[in-house]
C-alpha cells in the first residue's frame, strides 16, 4: 500500500497547479444542462494534449475517455457530472461565474476536474493494473430526465461493459481532507409533480356560483399529505412538498385555474409505485366531489441511488488505508437524490462524499450563490478516487 500511496501522492503533487487551473477555468465558464458545448470542448482538448483515447458526442455534450492497463482484464467506470445551475453567482472570487444567472454551485466543477486528475494518474500508473478504466464525463445531472438515463440508453453500459462506477460528490457539511460513504440506498428518488385545478372563476363575495379552485387546492394539498402519514409504513422515508402554488385572482376574485408545482421523493421504489396511483385517486375524488376537474402529471425523475453494500464497505476500508479512521466518516440517508441511481439501479456503484468545507469560516450550502469549495479538496479526491481504483482493478 505504501508504495502505491507514495507513487499518487507524488503525481498528484506533480499536476495539482493545472488541476485548480482547470477547476477555476470551468467554474468561470459555466453551462447549463444539455448545453455544455464550450465545457465538453474544453475538457476534450485537455485529452487531446494527453493523448487519451475518447468517445465524445455522448448526449451530445458527454465524454468517455479510456485507459487500458498492461494487461487485459475487467473494466471500471468512474463519473463526474459538467453540468451547472441557474443560479446568479454571489461570490466574490476572482474566477467567479462570467455568465450571468450561471454557476457551478453544486461542485460538478470539481468533480470535473478532479476526474481530469484521476485520469493523469491512472495514465501514468498503467502498468500497475490489468484491465481498463474508463472516464465518464456525464452532461446533464441537474434536469430531469438526467443526463446518466440519456446516456445508458444511448449504449454506454453494453458498450464498455463496466463491473462497478464510483462517483464523489462535493459535501460543504465535511471539511476538507474529510470524505463520507453510506452502504445501501443512500439517497432518495425524485418525481416533480405539476398540477392544474380547474372550475369556474368569479366573484368572490358570490362563491356560490363557483367552482372554487382556491378551495379545491387547498383540500388537495392538505389531503395528498395522507399519502405520507397514512398510505406508508411508518418506517419508509418519504417526502411530498409543493413549493409553488399560482392562483392569479384578487382579494374578491377567484380564478378559473390554481397551478401548483411540487416534488414527492422516497427511498422505496415499490412504495413510490403505489404512491403515484394514491396521489391520482385523491386528486380525482377531490376534483369530482368539488364540482371541478384537476390535471394532475407526474413527471418522473430520477430513482434511489443504491450504493452496493460490497463495494462501498471495500471502498470505505481503503479510504480509510489511505487518508485515516479519523477523515472517513459514516454518512446520513438523505432525502435529495441524484442521476447516479441510473447507473447504481444497473451495475454495483458507490457514490461518496467528498468533505469541500472551511474549518474557520461560514460554509454556504449546495445550490446557494455564495456556495464555494476549500480547494484543499481537491488533492484528496484525486489521491483517493486514483487509490480506490488501482484497489478494485487489484481485486
Amino acid at each position: 500500500m505504501t508504495d502505491i500511496k507514495n507513487k499518487i501522492e507524488k503525481l498528484v503533487g506533480q499536476n495539482l497547479n493545472k488541476v485548480l487551473e482547470i477547476r477555476r477555468h470551468i467554474h468561470q465558464h459555466p453551462e447549463l444542462s444539455f448545453k455544455e458545448f464550450e465545457t465538453s470542448a474544453y475538457i476534450k482538448s485537455i485529452l487531446d494534449e494527453l493523448e487519451i483515447s475518447y468517445a465524445d458526442n455522448w448526449v451530445k455534450t458527454g465524454i468517455v475517455a479510456e485507459i487500458q492497463g498492461e494487461k487485459p482484464g475487467p473494466t471500471i467506470a468512474l463519473r463526474a457530472d459538467i453540468d451547472a445551475l441557474p443560479i446568479d453567482e454571489k461570490t466574490d472570487l476572482p474566477f467567479k461565474s462570467e455568465k450571468e444567472g450561471i454557476m457551478h454551485a453544486c461542485g460538478h466543477d470539481v468533480h470535473s476536474s478532479s476526474l481530469i486528475g484521476v485520469l493523469t494518474v491512472i495514465n501514468e500508473l498503467k502498468s500497475e493494473f490489468a484491465g481498463k478504466v474508463i472516464f465518464i464525463f456525464q452532461p446533464g445531472e441537474e434536469e430531469i430526465p438526467g443526463g446518466a438515463s440519456l446516456m445508458i440508453k444511448e449504449g454506454l453500459l453494453e458498450k464498455f461493459k463496466p463491473k462497478s462506477i464510483v462517483a464523489q460528490h462535493t459535501f460543504p457539511d465535511l471539511p476538507a481532507g474529510k470524505v463520507g460513504f453510506f452502504p445501501g440506498t443512500y439517497m432518495a428518488s425524485n418525481d416533480e409533480l405539476h398540477v392544474t385545478v380547474k372550475g369556474k372563476g368569479g366573484h368572490g363575495a358570490m362563491p356560490h356560483k363557483t367552482v372554487d379552485t382556491v378551495l379545491m387546492s387547498a383540500h388537495l394539498i392538505t389531503s395528498l399529505q395522507q399519502v405520507i402519514s397514512r398510505s406508508k409504513d411508518p418506517f419508509t422515508p418519504a417526502v411530498l412538498t409543493f413549493g409553488r402554488i399560482e392562483g392569479l385572482g384578487a382579494t374578491n376574485v377567484i380564478p378559473n385555474e390554481v397551478h401548483l408545482q411540487g416534488t414527492f421523493r422516497t427511498m422505496d421504489e415499490a412504495y413510490r409505485e403505489k404512491a403515484h396511483e394514491r396521489m391520482l385517486a385523491i386528486a380525482n375524488g377531490i376534483a369530482e366531489g368539488m364540482g371541478g376537474s384537476i390535471d394532475f402529471k407526474i413527471r418522473r425523475g430520477y430513482p434511489n441511488v443504491h450504493n452496493d453494500e460490497d463495494l462501498t464497505e471495500k471502498c470505505m476500508n481503503w479510504a480509510r488505508e489511505y487518508l485515516g479512521d479519523e477523515n472517513v466518516i459514516n454518512l446520513e440517508q438523505r432525502m435529495t437524490s441524484e442521476d447516479f441511481a441510473f447507473y447504481s439501479q444497473e451495475i454495483p456503484g458507490c457514490f461518496y462524499r467528498l468533505g469541500t468545507g472551511f474549518n474557520n469560516r461560514e460554509n454556504f450550502g449546495l445550490h446557494h450563490p455564495k456556495y464555494e469549495v476549500n480547494e484543499d479538496a481537491l488533492k484528496t479526491g484525486i489521491e483517493l478516487m486514483s487509490y480506490l481504483t488501482i484497489k478494485q482493478l487489484e481485486q
